[in-house]
């Protein structure tokens, strides 16, 4: 049974978030992706995944999720779901980051990410 301990995680900048894949290179990621995401707190803009949905639980932290327009809060233990291809953002609000795991039933993340100039959400 593959375990990957957090203190293994290789963080990459992505506009808004640090990002983390923890599955590349395992034989599991055939078939869907996973990330872990820390958001600071502070305005960002959305993006898109135009191959899947996503499917994202919220760790630690708080904020909100927006999808399109419509903003809702979030807090541990939330679960947001989102649609494909639909513009979406979670965007921490207080001093700690927001941490999330993103679950994605696709496993080529680079191409299944699009980042939108706008609108900033808060």
């Amino acid at each position: 049974m593959p375990v990957v301990h957090a203190a293994g995680l290789d963080f990459a900048h992505l506009p808004g978030r640090r990002s983390a894949d923890p599955l590349t290179g395992l034989a599991a990621a055939e078939s869907y992706a996973v990330r872990v995401v820390h958001v600071p707190p502070g305005p960002r803009t959305p993006h898109r995944h135009p191959h899947s949905d996503e499917v994202t639980y919220v760790v630690s932290g708080h904020g909100n999720a927006w999808e399109d327009d419509v903003r809702t809060p979030v807090g541990p233990g939330d679960v947001v779901i989102v649609p494909r291809d639909v513009p979406h953002a979670t965007v921490a609000h207080g001093d700690d980051d927001l941490v999330l795991v993103c679950f994605f039933p696709a496993p080529d993340l680079a191409n299944n990410l699009v980042e939108l100039d706008g609108p900033l959400r808060d």
